[in-house]
């Protein structure tokens, strides 16, 4: 086995003793859409918006809490099957992950991207700016520099270290713990990622970001340098929308 993976390391990851799994992931989800209507329902109704684009980047933000918080909830109860959620869910940094999760990020973005899109976009017909709508929509509602700060901690910061512990740590640990092997559970763990941000056309971009994510996760033992990557990436979309 290569140095520095899970299975090499005499802490195994995922343990085969904790008591967590799919059916983990299954109440994370649930519980964060549920949360997440619940919310929409109740701001809608108060401030009398009518479309998601009637809804302000603070309260875009506000509503990522409780998606969240679905999510964290699932992660502390499986934590709680085990040995926690800093040891079951590899919520390591080495100083290594900086620059291989600096490196991946930049890569996906400037190299992956624009080949894995060139043919798609021709065949549909499309535009990088049909690619890039539901970011540039996000980024529209930035007004001023506490927008944009706003819009920053929300998709460079939260986003990246909520996603990670759920999908490369709880889903991608509990895939393993079914016996999946390693390259077909990154495989599901990207096109669950990316099938739950509900984007057709960028589903190809988020599905190989989302796999790619989950092999550093297996390769290292930790999250770290996912986080890092995934940071990245986001945090490329954020300056290229800003310097748009």
């Amino acid at each position: 086995m290569p140095a520095g993976s899970p299975e090499a390391s005499s802490d195994p990851w995922p343990d085969p003793s904790s008591g967590w799994g799919l059916g983990d992931v299954a109440i994370g989800i649930g519980l964060s859409q549920v949360l997440l209507l619940i919310a929409q329902v109740v701001a809608f109704s108060l401030a009398g918006w009518d479309e998601l684009s009637d809804v302000p980047l603070w309260a875009t933000a506000l509503l990522q809490l409780p998606l969240w918080a679905g999510w964290m909830v699932a992660l502390g109860g499986a934590g709680a099957k085990g040995h926690g959620v800093v040891r079951e869910f590899r919520v390591r940094f080495a100083p290594i992950d900086l620059p291989i999760g600096l490196g991946v990020g930049l890569v996906m973005q400037f190299v992956v991207l624009p080949l894995l899109y060139w043919p798609v976009l021709r065949l549909l017909d499309q535009t990088t700016d049909d690619l890039a709508e539901p970011a540039r929509a996000l980024a529209d509602k930035a007004q001023g520099p506490w927008g944009w700060i706003v819009l920053g901690l929300v998709v460079v910061v939260g986003a990246p270290l909520v996603e990670e512990l759920f999908y490369r740590g709880l889903l991608l640990g509990a895939l393993r713990k079914r016996g999946v092997g390693p390259v077909l559970a990154a495989v599901l763990c990207g096109a669950v990622f990316a099938a739950m941000h509900l984007q057709p056309l960028q589903f190809l971009g988020l599905f190989v970001l989302g796999t790619v994510l989950a092999g550093l996760v297996l390769r290292t033992g930790r999250i770290g340098a996912a986080v890092v990557a995934h940071a990245t990436f986001n945090a490329v979309t954020v300056a290229l929308l800003a310097a748009g």
